[in-house]
């Protein structure tokens, strides 16, 4: 029987989470749940924000399921003592470069989005997000004290190697989708995205029916705006990669809708490991009171079957089943249209559920 770590962390995290063990379950009776608690959970009850159990519970699992972690509380500490540096440490510690954020708008949706429907009907790519280098893990990183006063640091970099083989993954999933790369950066300002470009160029090379674009990361925000149905994946760096993802889910409606699968090596040939989570955040705000949209956690359930259990099938029963749910006219708060009813978080679980069946 297979294990998944299930780390629900803060906030709304638990809440949805729970959402996606129970649609989980319902598709995969025989893969076992556990559950240890991570980020300010774990740091309430005395521990670090990432505990050796749990860290313990992720190296004998096939996969993990992530909520969020963050909590106000702790905002302004260093890194290591705020409960976000369980989720760092994980991506790190596990190699899982590979972000793949699905961006897609369902039938019914339109209206959820500040964009015309024209602009976002069938609206379908995937961000390509390099997940453990970049200006976020660059050293050093630091506040410090000179004779001018305070200043700070944080470093960008990226090594060849690093660019490469996120590249190779954008360009593999292109060949299975409508063979189009995007690739973002700022190379007419900094020296890792002319390292970036040329990398990257290299490798299109290897996949002569894999269109590749550039675009500036300013110029490609716009686009995202302006024509974002043109887009098949969107390649690129951490950062870069953090931003756009948030305004491309936007596109959709909500940041509640879209999921993410963090994957490591072995990516390209069969089951691998992964961490899968919803981008959507603690969202302290409306912890505890049902209401918050369990879809990204739902649908990472489903990436997580597919790349870590090799179980298209039964990734495609849960897609398809929300797919249903929204064609039914289930919404949560953040997606139904103005005087129109909303389904809780459980509600709206049971709806899916509904539907597997």
């Amino acid at each position: 029987m297979s294990t998944v770590a299930v780390l629900a962390g803060d906030g709304i995290g638990p809440e949805v989470t729970r959402a996606a063990v129970r649609v989980l379950r319902a598709v995969r009776p025989d893969v076992r749940c556990e559950e240890v608690e991570v980020g300010g959970a774990a740091m309430e009850r005395g521990d670090p924000p990432l505990p050796a159990r749990a860290r313990h519970l992720c190296e004998r699992s096939v996969a993990i399921l992530f909520g969020a972690v963050g909590l106000p509380q702790y905002e302004g500490l260093p890194l290591e003592e705020r409960p976000e540096h369980a989720l760092f440490t994980l991506r790190h510690s596990f190699d899982l470069f590979a972000n793949l954020r699905p961006v897609r708008v369902y039938p019914g949706l339109e209206p959820a989005s500040n964009l015309k429907p024209a602009v976002i009907e069938g609206l379908d790519f995937i961000v390509v997000r390099e997940l453990t280098s970049g200006i976020y893990f660059g050293q050093p990183k630091e506040l410090r004290m000179t004779e001018g006063g305070e200043e700070a640091v944080d470093t960008m970099y990226y090594s060849a190697a690093q660019i490469e083989r996120i590249a190779r993954v954008a360009f593999a999933l292109a060949s299975s989708r409508r063979s189009r790369v995007t690739s973002v950066d700022k190379q007419n300002i900094l020296a890792t995205s002319g390292l970036w470009r040329r990398v990257v160029s290299d490798v299109a090379r290897d996949y002569p029916n894999v269109a590749l674009d550039h675009l500036l990361v300013d110029n490609a925000s716009m686009q995202l705006i302006r024509r974002p149905k043109d887009f098949d994946i969107i390649l690129t760096e951490n950062m870069f990669g953090d931003i756009l993802s948030d305004e491309a889910a936007m596109l959709t409606g909500s940041v509640g809708n879209l999921p993410s699968a963090s994957l490591g090596t072995g990516i390209s040939s069969g089951p691998v490991f992964g961490m899968y989570e919803p981008i959507s955040g603690t969202a302290p705000d409306i912890a505890g009171r049902d209401i918050a949209n369990p879809t990204a956690a739902i649908l990472s359930a489903a990436l997580l079957l597919r790349h870590s259990l090799a179980d298209e099938n039964g990734a495609r029963r849960i897609e398809n089943a929300v797919e249903r749910s929204f064609a039914a006219g289930a919404r949560t708060a953040d997606l139904r249209e103005q005087g129109a009813p909303s389904l809780t978080t459980t509600a709206f679980t049971d709806v899916v559920i509904d539907h597997l069946k």
